[in-house]
């Protein structure tokens, strides 16, 4: 008889691919992943000494996003700006809930104007 294990963090798919909201339960904690979605909230509460909550929804639902102060100043503009991005982080999960601790956070809101294109004949 062969027992499965679920696969630790290191085994996990890497970036660049990204992971739809509804299969963020997937990976294992700790786990690199890639989300992307529309900026939907941004939460920078006074008691929270600089941590930056944002929401992104893509087209099967929410992510949670937490951006640390270091990285906050790293991608200032990004984290402002932003109306569609792309954040690769580790997976945390807490109290039923899941987020993904930022490590990068790119800017794809470009990717919104495509939508609006014509395609060609």
């Amino acid at each position: 008889m062969r027992v499965l294990t679920a696969p630790s963090a290191a085994a996990w798919p890497r970036p660049p691919a990204c992971l739809p909201a509804d299969r963020l339960e997937a990976p294992p904690e700790g786990a690199r992943v890639a989300v992307a979605g529309l900026v939907i909230l941004r939460q920078r509460p006074g008691t929270a000494k600089g941590v930056i909550f944002v929401t992104l929804e893509d087209e099967t639902g929410v992510v949670n996003v937490i951006v640390w102060r270091g990285i906050y100043e790293r991608f200032r503009r990004v984290v402002i700006a932003g109306r569609m991005l792309r954040v690769t982080g580790r997976l945390q999960r807490a109290h039923g809930v899941t987020h993904v601790i930022a490590e990068q956070i790119e800017d794809i809101s470009a990717l919104l104007d495509s939508l609006l294109a014509v395609p060609a004949e």
